[in-house]
């Protein structure tokens, strides 16, 4: 999902930072000059203000607060095939543009996979529809068990789709997702202070997505029995360094109950 790229100047004016018009007292009979020079000020101001210590920090944040896990996920295939090995040749992904995700990865060697969409499919694309009629795309509320039987799949990949559960349904849904998977889990979701939903799409995925902290997340995984996959977890940082990526969420790997 695209999202609009943030404006900080506009920002800074509508929350009390520096505005650029109607800062300085304006006269009937000001001149021209003295206009250019008072409008040149503001923007000196702004500038150095983006710069100094407080500004540079407001725009990083704001740059890292659009941001699209499934995109990260198809960022990150190629390394993920370097983590997991042959322990990809299952693959079921779930969240939002599963019809995407999944498309990219049949196009991996060795590699068979499936979808779960968790909200209703708007405007799909005729290769989405022909996904869905073959049963490789369905749609289903993760909030409820899943469609497979246990064990089903190699690797479960989930993006953009937990971080609008609460913790009661969190406490279904991940243990649901470990009992599909007979290896491993990867979650990729955002960071706090991260938003992911627009107001429109608020009526979409029933609450604003709710970003939580690394700490948080491993004190939950191991409240609901779900241990690190260290190893696997060692091999994506390595292939990622070695590949200049830096994911702009939070992507860990577990292992499933089995």
């Amino acid at each position: 999902m695209s999202r609009r790229p943030v404006n900080p100047t506009r920002r800074l004016v509508g929350n009390g930072g520096f505005p650029l018009v109607g800062a300085f007292p304006s006269k009937t009979r000001s001149s021209p000059l003295v206009s250019v020079t008072l409008v040149a000020l503001g923007v000196f101001l702004i500038v150095g203000y983006l710069y100094s210590g407080t500004g540079k920090k407001d725009i990083v944040s704001r740059m890292e607060g659009e941001f699209s896990g499934t995109l990260e996920l198809q960022k990150a295939i190629p390394l993920l095939k370097k983590a997991y090995g042959d322990g990809m040749h299952k693959v079921l992904h779930v969240g939002p543009d599963t019809c995407s995700v999944v498309s990219k990865l049949l196009k991996e060697e060795d590699t068979e996979a499936w979808g779960v969409e968790p909200y209703d499919l708007e405007d799909a694309d005729s290769n989405c529809k022909s996904l869905v009629r073959k049963g490789i795309v369905r749609v289903a509320d993760i909030k409820f068990p899943l469609p497979y039987r246990s064990q089903s799949f190699s690797l479960v990949i989930v993006s953009d789709a937990l971080d609008y559960l609460s913790p009661k349904y969190l406490n279904k849904t991940l243990p649901e997702l470990a009992r599909v998977a007979s290896d491993s889990i990867v979650i990729f979701t955002g960071f706090p202070g991260q938003q992911r939903a627009r107001v429109t799409e608020l009526s979409k995925f029933g609450r604003p997505a709710k970003m939580r902290s690394q700490s948080w997340w491993v004190r939950f995984f191991v409240q609901i029995g779900l241990e690190v996959n260290e190893a696997a977890a060692k091999k994506f940082d390595q292939a990622s360094t070695k590949e200049s990526y830096k994911p702009s969420c939070q992507v860990f790997h577990l292992k499933s109950f089995h």
